[in-house]
């Protein structure tokens, strides 16, 4: 049964956690925008239809995070009905971020030399997703354990065909990608630690930029502009 809002309740953040949270998620929307023209603009210099309908996807996924989590954070706790709601779109884009993230490694660099594991890895990363986005919206805080476990295994599920990425990405890519994994990995940590300690949930903020920034490098440069 769905969480009435009312009933929901959000994590208590001080001022000055809040405005740093807001401006660092900002920073990831302008680096969303940047992301999505620079992809699709090569994209279409490449005259590929995948690297260009997975640019957008990409770089709208990246958007839609970082708008949500500034819009989240940087309200004011008195408009308490509209906070909970950005929370909510908060946590699921992060699932939409994930399987945005994996559209255009799978399908522009792993579908050419695999397709059938790139459409049965993109089927599971986008149907994971949808019921990532379903529990959000039923009850954060109910499946705020299961979600984790999702956004992990469906960021480090890619490790099932890693072996095509060194001759696809080629191995700075893979670092890259990795890299960002791991970034976002480390995370998590932090993230649940945000109970117990303050800015925890802002340095949290930080390794999520800095895994963003990475994967972007490893797709802009080694997935889009690899196309031949």
């Amino acid at each position: 049964m769905r969480t009435k809002l009312s009933d929901r309740e959000l994590p208590h953040y001080t001022k000055g956690e809040e405005i740093f949270n807001m401006v660092t998620h900002i920073i990831g929307g302008a680096l969303g925008v940047a992301a999505l023209v620079l992809c699709i603009v090569f994209s279409a210099m490449h005259h590929n239809g995948y690297a260009l309908a997975s640019s957008i996807v990409y770089g709208i996924s990246m958007i839609l995070l970082y708008t949500m989590s500034s819009l989240y954070h940087g309200l004011s706790p008195r408009f308490d009905k509209a906070k909970k709601i950005f929370q909510i779109m908060d946590h699921c884009t992060i699932f939409i971020l994930i399987a945005g993230t994996y559209t255009p490694i799978l399908l522009c660099s792993i579908r050419p030399v695999s397709p059938i594991w790139a459409w049965t890895l993109f089927g599971i990363v986008w149907g994971v997703c949808i019921v990532g986005i379903i529990l959000n919206a039923i009850d954060i805080s109910s499946f705020s354990k299961l979600s984790m476990f999702l956004y992990l295994t469906l960021g480090w599920c890619i490790i099932f065909k890693f072996n095509l990425l060194p001759g696809t990405v080629g191995m700075k890519g893979v670092l890259l990608l990795v890299g960002g994994g791991i970034a976002y990995t480390i995370g998590t940590i932090f993230y649940k630690l945000e109970d117990k300690y303050r800015y925890m949930h802002s340095i949290w903020h930080i390794w999520i930029l800095v895994g963003s920034i990475l994967h972007f490098l490893c797709i802009f440069l080694y997935v889009i502009n690899s196309i031949q």
